[in-house]
């Protein structure tokens, strides 16, 4: 399987699997993906997902077989209706953990995650410029909101090659740590999340913090107030002050 999906707990994890390819992307990992992730949504003993890659790298961009077909106008794939952002569409938090080369593709689909753990000497390049390309899927509306404009302009011009450790510096990612420990801290803060947060807190956060970059202030706030008065309203308040009074983990119910 060009992604293989494992449990642990309330935790889904998925990886990429081209390691001899440093997992490239092709439009069967693209579709596979995608499954598994609606699959994990749909899935109530799931509470977080995972992403990582197999081997020595998370995700070096296009296959470049993919990308002469497409130089060359014999490509015949069949592109998914999902689009690469497809992540910061489901319902739970999704965590990327960037144990080696991320590059161009790879990138984004590190980026559309609401979380990067990174290994501090993974190597990260847009690589953009330096194919020819441009700033793919929405990394010209992400990086700058991460990194700043001046940083991401810096990385989206040069196609510079930058570490783990400068991608966490830059705001890219949340924590970087040695590649052997990576996947033991990634899933020690996953199982955290999947035991000790509420599923609907989770969800309706996501969709604040991805949606309200569009909006005011004032309108985030206003928003936030309606969505406050109706978590008032769900087991899950209950059941986070019962625990919290009583001195032990909460049982909150899993998304409808």
């Amino acid at each position: 399987m060009v992604v293989l999906s494992e449990d642990d707990g309330g935790v889904r994890i998925l990886t990429f699997n081209r390691p001899e390819r440093l997992n490239a992307w092709t439009d069967e990992m693209g579709r596979r993906y995608f499954d598994l992730l609606e699959e994990a949504e749909r899935d109530p003993s799931v509470r977080v997902i995972v992403v990582t890659g197999a081997g020595r790298g998370f995700c070096a961009g296009a296959d470049f077989a993919t990308l002469t077909a497409i130089q060359t106008g014999d490509y015949d794939g069949e592109p998914d209706t999902r689009p690469n952002t497809f992540p910061v569409t489901i319902r739970k938090p999704v965590i990327a953990a960037v144990n080696g080369a991320c590059a161009g593709l790879g990138m984004v689909h590190a980026l559309v995650c609401d979380l990067v753990f990174t290994a501090e000497d993974a190597k990260w390049t847009t690589a953009f410029s330096r194919r020819g390309l441009i700033a793919e899927y929405g990394l010209a509306w992400i990086m700058p909101r991460l990194a700043g404009q001046a940083r991401a302009m810096d990385l989206l011009l040069s196609g510079r090659v930058f570490t783990g450790a400068e991608a966490c510096g830059f705001g890219l990612a949340a924590r970087a740590v040695p590649r052997d420990r990576l996947m033991e801290e990634t899933l020690t803060y996953a199982r955290e999340l999947a035991v000790w947060c509420s599923p609907a807190s989770m969800e309706v956060m996501k969709r604040q913090v991805w949606g309200d970059w569009n909006v005011s202030l004032d309108e985030s706030r206003d928003t936030a107030q309606e969505l406050m008065r109706k978590s008032f309203e769900r087991p899950d308040f209950a059941e986070g002050v019962a625990s919290f009074l009583e001195n032990r983990a909460p049982d909150f119910p899993p998304l409808g």
